[in-house]
Order: C-alpha cells, then sequence, then structure tokens
C-alpha cells in the first residue's frame, strides 16, 4: 500500500515549509524541523504523525533545535520492510535517521509508543539525556491479554483487506472527530482533526500502523526497564482511557529515576490539547535534568 501524497493530502500539512525528505537506504523520510538550541527530538506515537506535535514544537523550539518525523510506514514516511516494524527495529530506524541528520538529541520526547522507542534507543542505541513520556504506551497488557493482543494485531496485519476495511468504516462510527473522542477523551483543533481524518482514511497508513501494533513487544520492554538509567519525566492525562493512569503509576515504578505527574481533566492526546502546560511542564523537567548534569 501506498503512503499519503505529499503534494495532496500533504497540502493542509502544519509547518509543511519545515520539512525535508531524508533518505537512509531504501527508507524516505518525512521530517520536520524548527528552531535552535540543543536538539529535542520528538517521537509520535502509533497511528500518527507530525502534525501531532502543531502546538507544542514552535514552543519548544523557542529553546532547542526540535526534529521530528513520521514514523516508519507512517503518514509520509516510506519504504520500511512491513515486517521489521519491532520496537528494537524501529528504533535502530530512528538510530540511523539521526545519523543521517548528523544529530545527538540532547533529550527525548515521546507521545505513546512513541516514549518505548525512547526507552528502546536509551538502552541499545546510548542515549544519556534525559527521556520525556506523554501518555506513554509502556505498560504490556495484563495476562494472557500480552500474547492475545499481538496475535490479532498479526492474524489482521496478514490480511491486505483489513486496511481499507477499518479506513472504509470511519465514517460509520461517526467520523475522525467521534473516533478520536472515544480512543483518546481528548478535544482536539479543526487543524488537527483534518490530519487525522486523512490519516485514519489512509489504507497505506492503516496498514503502517498495524503493522507497528503487530510487532509491539512490551513485556521484553519491561524486563530491561530496571536497567533505564536516564531521567524520565511521564506526563499523563488524568481522563485517558486509552492508557489508564494505573499503568503509568506501574510504569513509572518500574523506571529508577522516574517522576509521574498526572494532568487533570486531559486525555491522550494532552499534548495537543494544552501544549502551553506541556511545554512549561517540560521547561522545568529538562532545566532541572541541566542543572544535575552539570553538578554531576
Amino acid at each position: 500500500m501506498s503512503a499519503l501524497d505529499w503534494n495532496r493530502e500533504g497540502l493542509i500539512w502544519p509547518y509543511r515549509e519545515t520539512s525535508q525528505f531524508i533518505r537512509t537506504g531504501s527508507a524516505r523520510w518525512h521530517v520536520q524541523r524548527m528552531g535552535s538550541g540543543t536538539p529535542l527530538l520528538l517521537l509520535h506515537g502509533t497511528g500518527a504523525s507530525v502534525h501531532s506535535w502543531r502546538g507544542l514544537m514552535p514552543l519548544l523550539a523557542q529553546r532547542h533545535d526540535v526534529i521530528a518525523m513520521d514514523l516508519p510506514r507512517h503518514a509520509f514516511t516510506t519504504g520500511h520492510d512491513a515486517y521489521a516494524m519491532s520496537l528494537p527495529a524501529m528504533a535502530r530506524e530512528v538510530a540511523r535517521l539521526l545519523e543521517a541528520l548528523e544529530v545527538t538529541p540532547a533529550a527525548i520526547v515521546g507521545h505513546s509508543a512513541g516514549a518505548a522507542i525512547a526507552l528502546q534507543l536509551a538502552l541499545d542505541h546510548a542515549h544519556k539525556g534525559p527521556i520525556v513520556g506523554l501518555s506513554a504506551a509502556l505498560r504490556p497488557f495484563p495476562g494472557a491479554l500480552a500474547q492475545i493482543f499481538p496475535a490479532i494485531a498479526k492474524t489482521l496485519f496478514v490480511n491486505p483487506l483489513v486496511p481499507r476495511i477499518f479506513t472504509g468504516s470511519i465514517d460509520l462510527v461517526g467520523g475522525a472527530e467521534k473516533f478520536l473522542w472515544r480512543s483518546t477523551h481528548s478535544r482536539i483543533d479543526r487543524e488537527g482533526l483534518a490530519c487525522y481524518a486523512k490519516l485514519l482514511k489512509h489504507p497505506g497508513h492503516a496498514g503502517g500502523a498495524l503493522a507497528m501494533m503487530a510487532n509491539w513487544d512490551l513485556p521484553a520492554l519491561r524486563e530491561q526497564m530496571g536497567t533505564v538509567r536516564n531521567r524520565v519525566l511521564l506526563l499523563h492525562g488524568a481522563n485517558d482511557p486509552a492508557i489508564p493512569p494505573d499503568w503509568a503509576r506501574d510504569a513509572a515504578g518500574w523506571l529508577p529515576n522516574a517522576r509521574l505527574e498526572l494532568l487533570p481533566r486531559l486525555g491522550h492526546l494532552a499534548h495537543e490539547e494544552a501544549p502551553q502546560d506541556i511545554a512549561a511542564h517540560m521547561a522545568a523537567f529538562l532545566a532541572a535534568a541541566d542543572a544535575g548534569a552539570a553538578r554531576a
């Protein structure tokens, strides 16, 4: 399945003027970059794209060189093997892109599954800096569900009709806005909704998200989380139905140097609902991390 067309669907993407396309091997990455200062890497979650940073990115760019990309087989990034979408493989691909960009991030921000990729970069690719997890998807499903859900995703992934059936059913459940509300309990702006509508109705993008879920192995990450020495801030919407706050508390307890802050009235897309608040929390955390590193 093809990716979205940058000269058709991409015409509505926020900060289009900051976009560039970078090749690493057979892959062609869509990257956005703005600001100056210490490098800050942004990793979106499953099924999203760089558009999810539209409110937060310019705020962070006041102090940082901010780099965001569409993850493999998402939105406008193409050329990655559908069967190389595991957590270690995706972290390896992101590391490869950073090498091509000649960038070493001072800190990494990951939303949902992007937070898991950030931790994998710390474990496998020597990232030593602080990590911010926004509504971080770090806790495996409990018990047998940990095996059942990936197995279902794999079964659906190998059926080429499934992404088309899913994208065709979005209107049947009330459109992108109602679908996002039910799954995230977040109210976002019209610009963001328009981008999500393009993504949710595109079979290629849906197939990429499904491939990511089919190859995800959070139990393996869970076994290694106790060895993560990075400073970690977990910012979590208190109304998040996708990843309940109790799951966030579990994940915070598994990381040796983590702090959890629950955000009242916000859902799974808290960084899109309240980017000013998220930026303020992050600025305080990163300043404290910098001060701690300087003392050390």
